[in-house]
Order: structure tokens, then sequence, then C-alpha cells
């Protein structure tokens, strides 16, 4: 199952990037209000609530606004985020109204669960399929989830009539005024067990380790979310389950660096194939290659093989290797090389010439910063 792509915020909110906090403000409550899963039968109404809520979490936050607004997705990482919101409440603080009961029949999507994976580098360019483990919660098995012991039924609630909410009312000078709360005796979920599964001890849910092959796509990167639907925990009164979603982590390569989908390859050659040029083999992640360094190659120079770097995701084609010469210059000579030295020293004379910038400086120009 391929990575999905998150939908930019200001899209799931129908704004431009230009909106006002205030504009904002009055989209959401505008699409929660028309999404809400207690006012839209629609089949994907709550994904669309939990997609508007997401994006509201993000655009009202002005420190999370602010790393959306300029890195998108990927400056949100490692940020705090909860976008696990009560649907109850967000109505009542907003609309200033209860959306109603939520009575023990009403279906509950699950939890979302998350799975850290750490691949090779390789793995990551090319794509791996990897068996994980995880645990989660699901339905015993004995009782089918009723949390009542096999070939018994769980009993309506008495105290509650089965509604799974107690009113009271009380007289101000207002009138009367009803307050309704979760029922104490059942939870709200209007039955009561008198004989709880031996299994899972009355919660109907028992936690189980689960096996699962998750194929990760050629060219993710560090931080890359795998969403696997439908593979977190139960929900309630038999809703949908939650979503997995894998984070990859991408071992460092012990010579290969990556800058977005090109590969960066520091590659020392001698002063001899730097002064006079030389066709040398380097590695990339696909084997071998052969690279012409032209003559006169100054430390520093960055060299380029074509699509050898990493495959675009979501996209076709692959970015570059870049390849960064240094110049090793030797520790020790032998006789002959030290003879001819002498003489190349004396052909070329002593005179030097201030350099106004350093070669770390020069590297970093070249490579956007990636040599500190």
């Amino acid at each position: 199952m391929m990575a999905e792509r998150k939908r930019d915020y200001y899209e799931v909110l129908q704004l431009g990037r230009q909106a006002s906090a205030e504009d904002i403000r009055r989209a959401y409550r505008s699409l929660a209000k028309k999404y809400h899963p207690d006012v839209n039968g629609a089949a994907d109404a709550e994904e669309r609530f939990k997609e508007i809520n997401e994006a509201y979490a993000v655009l009202s936050d002005g420190e999370r606004k602010a790393a959306y607004d300029r890195y998108g997705h990927a400056g949100l990482k490692g940020m705090p985020m909860d976008f696990d919101f009560g649907f109850n409440e967000i109505f009542e603080q907003f609309f200033g109204f209860e959306t109603g009961r939520r009575s023990r029949q009403t279906r509950r999507r699950g939890a979302d669960l998350r799975y850290d994976l750490t691949i090779e580098f390789e793995e990551a360019v090319f794509g791996v399929e990897r068996t994980i483990e995880f645990n989660r919660l699901e339905r015993c098995h004995d009782c089918d989830g009723s949390g009542a012991e096999p070939g018994t039924t769980p009993s309506r609630c008495t105290n509650c009539n089965g509604s799974g909410e107690v009113r009271q009312v009380r007289q101000t000078f207002l009138g009367s005024m009803v307050n309704v709360s979760t029922c104490p005796l059942c939870g709200g979920s209007g039955e009561t067990i008198e004989s709880p599964c031996h299994n899972c001890e009355g919660r109907g849910l028992e936690r189980r380790t689960v096996k699962r092959q998750v194929p990760v796509p050629a060219g993710v990167d560090d931080g890359t979310q795998i969403r696997i639907g439908g593979e977190g925990e139960p929900g309630a009164n038999r809703g949908p389950n939650g979503d997995l979603y894998i984070v990859v982590h991408v071992k460092p390569h012990p010579y290969f660096r990556r800058r977005g989908d090109d590969i960066i390859l520091d590659l020392a050659v001698n002063i001899a194939q730097a002064t006079l040029g030389a066709e040398i083999s380097v590695p990339t992640v696909d084997g071998n290659e052969k690279l012409r360094i032209p003559a006169g190659t100054q430390a520093g120079k960055m060299l380029r093989l074509k699509d050898k770097g990493v495959p675009r995701l979501r996209r076709d084609g692959r970015g570059d290797q870049l390849v960064v010469v240094g110049v090793e210059i030797p520790r020790s000579l032998s006789a002959d090389q030290q003879e001819l030295f002498e003489k190349l020293a004396e052909s070329l004379g002593t005179e030097v010439s201030i350099q106004e910038r350093g070669f770390l400086d020069r590297v970093r120009d070249l490579l956007g910063g990636l040599a500190d």
C-alpha cells in the first residue's frame, strides 16, 4: 500500500494562503458543522471531520502555522500534535448546543496506531517489503466483543433503562433545568454484564500480537509516514477500526548522503589525477560507474552522474548522484617521487596567491550548506 499524500490544510478548509485568523475560524465553524457525523450521514463524514479538525489545529496555532507556511507538512515533524478532538466538546465550544446523546448503538471509529520502522539506506532508495509485529486490542474471540461469558448475554441497565444516560431535573428561578450525565452503573453502554467473559474479564477486548506485510515504496525518506487503513484499534460498538501509521527511519550510509532526490558522495583523487585528468570508477547505489575527472580539477569541484540518485516518490524519474572531488596530498614519498616533486616545485616557482575565501566556503556554496 503506497504512502498517501496529505492534503494541503488550506485546501481542506477551502481557503487561500492569505486567510486571516478570523477567516480560518469561520471556515472551520462552517465545515465542522457540515461534516459532523451526528448531522452528516455520508460514509466519509467522520474521516472528513477528522481532517478538518487537523487542518484547524495547525492553522489556528501561530507556531504550527508559521512552520507549515514555510515548509509544508515537513515543517511539522517533531512538533507535538494532538488531533484527537471530542466531537461533542467541539460543537459545544463553537456552536453552543449539545449535539445529541451518543447511545450505546452509536458506532465510533477506533484509535490510530503508530509503528516506527527502521530500514537501510538502499532499502529507502529502491523500496522493500517488511514483516512487522505490533500489539493492538482486538475483539475478544470468546465473547465476540460482548464482554459476557459465552452462552450468556448482557442485560439492559436498570438504572438508565438502556439509554446510557441519567437525567436530573432541578428547579431554578429560570424554570426546570435538566442535567444529562453518563449512567454511573453501566458507564454509558446501556447494558450490565452479570457473568463477565473469563477471557477478557468483561471488557470485550483482548490485546494480541499482529503480523503484517508492509510494502515500503521506493524513494521514501527519513520521517516518511505510510498509512495502512483499518489496521488500528477496533471501534466502539463495532465501529470501523482506526489506521496504522508506519513512520520510516532511514539508517545513515557509510559514505552516501542524501539531499532531496540527489545522493552526495565525497571522493578523494590523487594530485596527478586532479592535474592531468583521469577516468575512474565510483560507487553508486546501482553499482560502480565510470566517471571522467577533467584535467585541472580543483578541490571542491562537483561532478554529476545523471539519474543515479533516489527515485522520486509518487513521481517518475530519479535524482542524480553528485560527486564532490577532494584532492589527496601524499603524506610520504619515495625517493623517486621526492625528486619528481622537487623538479615540479622548481618549475612552478615560489609565488603564492591569496585566497579570499576558503575551500569549505566554496563547498558550502556548491552543496547548499551540507559541508557543515
